[in-house]
């Protein structure tokens, strides 16, 4: 079973599109040459800056003989038919053999493909691979038509068994297949010929080549660890980075240089994010200090000089970028001392959206929002509406201008200067927090206060002007939003009925989209006040016809309308991240679902905690059972009220009951119907969960010992009237009719 080894070799691949370039080539091979009938017993595939490579070993020497019985028409058939399957099973009437079926008569047809070389499919799959190859940008050069990344300069593919190896043929646009390669381009010896893939790499590395991206990886972070390990110092770690310059070298040769003294003073986050964006460099930190000193770069070549002179030209350079650096430190400083007001003022017209207004205008409502969250995080209203007006200044400096990913980092540092407190700078840094998954949540209660406010001001606003998340397509990351405030609150154990607060915030847009100023303004001034006291909507459209002249009727109907149902698909919208959240953690969506449809389920933590509690108890084996004796319950209920027309939900007596199970029943539910409803107004799920527990046992006794549907009518609507009666019990606690099972 002989090897197979392919090296596309070009000009420099950029090193982001490595990783799943070489992905790109095994998949495509390997799924060619499988459907062609070649198995393989394993393939590995490689980069390089300016090669792909894939090795299989254990490749079948040639694809099997396949045999395949086909059914045609029956016999008697119009000679069209029979002709059609003629021509697509490949045989003629001669091969056709009748045989005796159910329904009569019916030819069948035997097709026989004889097996073919491996060179020959390989072939044929590695030019369709080469020719329709998934890069995210390709170009054409000279006059072929081949399109590649960057030009391809040659191509190797060489089968190899025990008796030696061989050149698969293949030409594509000129460029002919052979069994030879090349090394480093600057320290490589020229061509040379290789017989398979042991022979491949051995011979690359003798030409400066190393050919595993994470043995480069590897060899790029010890070197860099080490040389800063001599000195008293560490390497800071960025393996996004580290992937990145692996992918500009094949010859990885780690050199430290200084930073000059002019810049020591910089933040530290400030000349780690310029030598990475600029220079592709890592930065080395004093750990006694802090501060970054020196960094590390990669030079692609060995010198006679041992990188003096690759040294002293990345320290020019690098030079210049932080004097650029340095001159928005500088600058942004003098402007935060003086209070910021200068970049405040500017952010008055700065486009947020051209639907949702000013960055300043925005400043406004999330400050508003925020303060009214200094209640639920407790915290000082007056202190979080300066975090709130403050945390979006650094937007207009100028160190954010040139490094964005800044943004909020520099805040911290720029209220610092400006003289705020402790909670205002973190808040400047924390409140775009958590942007993923992983990401830590703000704890400190003025942090969690703006970043509630800034994501469900982003949020109601996107949602007002009904600009939502399709499919795939989220460009102002709304999944992310919502994923955020969702941990913002378990995460800090909040308690926030989010229904009232969506509906407040769209209101306040819906103020700022109005063409009538005077209206905009009410809204504005008794908002909070008529929610707070009277619900949503019902008072504030009372106040607006008071305040505003003229007939406002049409309007107000059509707002009382569209503001809830915005609201309620918001929410819903939270919901099905709660649900993708939750189910990561192992709980399942219909339990998720069964809490979603009881009262309260716009406050995240009380939902949270009745699907922890209810995913605990049907766990359990009296939750198991419980559930059946609750569906059991409700089905017989429920056919039983459709049928007769009415609803049994009161009336049972325990007078009536015949069977011992049944009156042990009535005493069940006598005994922990209070205790259950006690334990759910006082949120105390794991209790609820324990008293419908008590439950089971009676439940099961009860079906087990008595037919509900009895003949005498009395006693039949009278344990229908207890079946409501367990159900009522159980749907207290969640809608189990949503749980499976």
């Amino acid at each position: 079973m002989p090897d197979l080894l392919i090296e596309l070799f070009s000009e420099e691949i950029p090193a982001r599109m490595q990783a799943r370039a070489a992905e790109d080539l095994k998949k495509r091979v390997t799924d060619g040459l499988v459907t062609a009938g070649l198995t393989y017993a394993g393939a590995h595939g490689f980069s390089t800056p300016r090669r792909l490579t894939l090795a299989m070993e254990g490749l079948l020497a040639e694809s099997p003989t396949v045999r395949e019985e086909r059914k045609g028409p029956k016999v008697g058939a119009p000679d069209k038919a029979i002709e059609g399957f003629l021509r697509g099973a490949g045989v003629s009437r001669e091969d056709l053999e009748e045989r005796e079926t159910p329904k009569g008569p019916v030819y069948f047809a035997t097709i026989e493909k004889p097996g073919r070389p491996a060179a020959e499919i390989v072939a044929e799959v590695l030019e369709d691979t080469i020719r329709n190859f998934p890069w995210p940008k390709s170009m054409r050069w000279g006059s072929g038509a081949l399109r590649w990344v960057r030009p391809l300069h040659s191509i190797l593919c060489i089968l190899t068994d025990e008796t030696g190896h061989s050149v698969v043929p293949l030409d594509i646009d000129g460029l002919a297949s052979g069994d030879t390669t090349e090394g480093h381009r600057f320290m490589g010896a020229g061509r040379f010929a290789v017989s398979g893939f042991e022979d491949y790499e051995a011979k690359l590395k003798r030409d400066h080549v190393v050919l595993n991206a994470a043995e480069r990886a590897e060899h790029i972070w010890n070197d860099a660890t080490n040389m800063a390990f001599a000195q008293g110092l560490e390497v800071v770690e960025d393996k996004g980075l580290l992937a990145e310059v692996s992918g500009l070298v094949e010859w990885p040769v780690v050199l430290m240089g200084d930073i000059a003294d002019d810049f020591l003073g910089l933040p530290p986050e400030v000349l780690q994010t310029s030598m990475k964006e600029h220079q592709k460099f890592f930065s080395v930190r004093n750990p006694r200090t802090d501060r970054i000193e020196k960094f590390i770069t990669v030079a692609n070549r060995e010198t006679k000089d041992n990188g003096a002179t690759i040294l002293a030209g990345n320290q020019k350079v690098l030079f210049a970028r932080l004097s650029d650096a340095k001159f928005f430190w500088e600058n942004d400083i003098r402007v935060a001392k003086t209070g910021a007001q200068e970049w405040l003022d500017s952010l008055e017209n700065v486009t947020f959206h051209n639907k949702l207004g000013t960055q300043g205008a925005r400043i406004e409502r999330i400050a508003t929002l925020a303060g009214e969250l200094a209640g639920v995080v407790d915290a000082d209203a007056a202190v979080i509406g300066k975090a709130a007006r403050f945390a979006k200044a650094d937007l207009s400096s100028e160190m954010v201008y040139e490094f964005p990913e800044l943004q909020g980092l520099m805040g911290r540092y720029y209220a610092a200067a400006a003289g705020f407190s402790a909670e205002v700078a973190a808040a400047a840094e924390e409140h775009y927090s958590p942007l993923g998954p992983s990401d830590d949540v703000p704890s400190a209660p003025v942090s969690v206060a703006v970043s509630l406010a800034d994501k469900l001001d982003t949020l109601t606003g996107f949602w007002a002007i009904d600009e939502k998340p399709t499919g795939s397509k989220d460009p102002y990351a709304l999944r992310r939003a919502a994923l955020g405030v969702i941990r913002l609150v378990l995460e800090n154990d909040l308690r926030l009925p989010l229904d009232g607060y969506c509906d407040t915030q769209l209101l306040r847009h819906e103020a700022h989209q109005t063409d009538n100023e005077k209206m905009g303004q009410v809204l504005l001034d008794d908002l909070s006040k008529e929610i707070a006291e009277h619900g949503v909507l019902g008072a504030v459209a009372r106040t607006v016809k008071g305040a505003i002249d003229g007939d406002l009727t049409e309007y107000m109907l059509e707002l009382e309308t569209r503001v809830p149902d915005t609201s309620r698909d918001l929410l819903g919208f939270f919901h099905d991240r709660l649900k993708v959240y939750l189910r990561d953690q192992g709980l399942r969506h219909d339990v998720i679902d069964a809490c979603i449809a009881m009262p309260g389920n716009d406050d995240l933590n009380l939902l949270v905690k009745r699907a922890t509690a209810l995913g605990t108890f049907l766990g359990t084996e009296d939750g198991e059972n419980l559930l059946q004796g609750f569906k059991r319950a409700n089905n017989i209920l429920t056919q039983a009220e459709e049928k007769d027309g009415v609803e049994y939900s009161f009336g049972a007596d325990l007078k009536y009951a015949e069977d011992d199970s049944e009156k042990a029943l009535f005493a069940a539910l006598d005994a922990h119907e209070g205790a259950i409803t006690s334990a759910i107004e006082a949120e105390d799920f794991a209790a609820a969960m324990g008293g419908m527990a008590a439950l089971r046992a009676p439940i099961d006794a009860f079906f087990e010992a008595v037919q509900v549907n009895s003949d005498n009518e009395v006693v039949r609507r009278n344990r229908l009237n207890l079946l409501s009666r367990i159900r009522n019990a159980c749907l207290g606690v969640a809608d189990l009719r949503k749980v499976e099972g």
